[in-house]
C-alpha cells in the first residue's frame, strides 16, 4: 500500500509529497517553502530518522510509524498561526475515531483517545502522537508548517509521558491508512479555524476532548512547577491553571503533569 490523500483531501485541492524514508517531513515542508511553495501540501513518511519534538528533542520515526507533516502559506499573524496547533489535534483525534473503529468491534471496547495541552493525542492514558508547529515568514506571508507523528507499529521508551503505540493497543493499521484519515480530517478542522476566525469553536471542541481538564496539573517553567487546577484554555490557547490561592494563571509553554506526577511536584 502506498501513501495517497483521503478524498476529500485531494478533492479540496491538497497535494502530497511522498518519501519512503526522510530525515524530516517538517524540515522538507519548510525547504519548499523557502523556494516558494505555497501549499497547501503534505509531506509524509514511513521512517523518519532526524525528526524534531518540542524543545528540539529528537523524534524518530521507526518504520512503520507516520511522520507527517502539512505546509500552509497564510496571511495571518504568529499568534494566531500557533492556534492552528489545536485544529491539528483535532483532526488526527477524528481520524484516530475513524480507523479505531474496527479494533473497537473486534475488541469490544477501542482505546480512548484525549487531547494533552499543548500538542499531545494520548490513548489510555498514553502518548501516541505528538504535534509541533513551526511558522517562518516568506515574502509577506507565513509559511505554517504542522508535523504530526504518530507511533504506529512502535513507541518510544524513556519519554516524560509514557509513551504507546496503535499495535500496542491492539489497532492494526497501517500508516497509509491513518494518513488517508488525517489529510480528510484536516479539511475540516483546518475550514473551521478559518485562518483564526474560528478558534472559538475550535476551543470548545478540544476542550471536550482534553485530557485532565478541572484535575489537579503541575506545569514545569523552570526551576519550581505552577501547581493548580486545569481550569480551561483561553482564547489564545494559552492553558489557564486555577491555583490554591484562586489565582487564574496562563501558561504559554512547559512540561504538563497530571495525576501522580501532579502530586508529586512534577518531579
Amino acid at each position: 500500500m502506498t501513501f495517497a490523500l483521503g478524498p476529500r483531501a485531494a478533492s479540496a485541492g491538497y497535494r502530497l509529497a511522498a518519501f519512503d524514508q526522510i530525515g524530516s517531513t517538517n524540515a522538507e515542508a519548510m525547504l519548499r517553502a523557502r523556494d516558494g511553495e505555497q501549499g497547501p501540501m503534505w509531506f509524509v513518511t514511513p521512517e523518519q530518522t532526524a525528526g524534531r519534538g518540542r524543545r528540539q528533542r529528537a523524534w524518530v520515526a521507526p518504520r512503520g510509524n507516520l511522520a507527517s507533516s502539512i505546509l500552509e502559506v497564510l496571511d495571518v499573524q504568529p499568534a494566531v498561526a500557533a492556534t492552528l496547533g489545536f485544529a491539528a489535534g483535532l483532526s488526527l483525534e477524528a481520524a484516530l475515531q475513524k480507523v479505531s473503529t474496527e479494533a473497537a468491534l473486534r475488541m469490544g471496547q477501542g482505546p480512548k483517545y484525549t487531547l494533552k495541552w499543548p500538542n499531545d493525542v494520548l490513548a489510555d492514558g498514553k502518548k501516541l502522537s505528538g504535534i509541533l508547529l513551526e511558522a517562518e515568514a516568506v515574502g509577506h506571508r507565513l509559511a505554517v508548517v504542522v508535523g504530526i507523528g504518530t507511533n504506529v507499529v512502535a513507541a518510544p521508551e524513556g519519554t516524560p509521558t509514557p509513551a504507546v503505540s496503535l499495535a500496542a493497543l491492539g489497532v492494526q493499521i497501517g500508516a497509509e491508512e491513518l494518513f488517508a484519515a488525517v489529510s480528510d480530517a484536516w479539511v475540516e478542522f483546518r475550514g473551521v479555524w478559518d485562518n483564526g476566525r474560528g478558534f472559538g469553536e475550535i476551543r470548545r471542541l478540544w476542550l471536550e476532548r482534553a485530557a485532565g481538564l478541572g484535575e489537579k496539573v503541575a506545569i514545569q517553567t523552570g526551576s519550581a512547577p505552577l501547581e493548580g487546577i486545569f481550569d480551561t484554555i483561553d482564547e489564545a490557547g494559552c492553558l489557564i491553571v486555577r491555583t490554591a490561592d484562586g489565582r487564574s494563571v496562563p501558561v504559554t509553554a512547559g512540561e504538563v503533569y497530571f495525576g501522580t506526577a501532579a502530586s508529586m511536584g512534577a518531579k
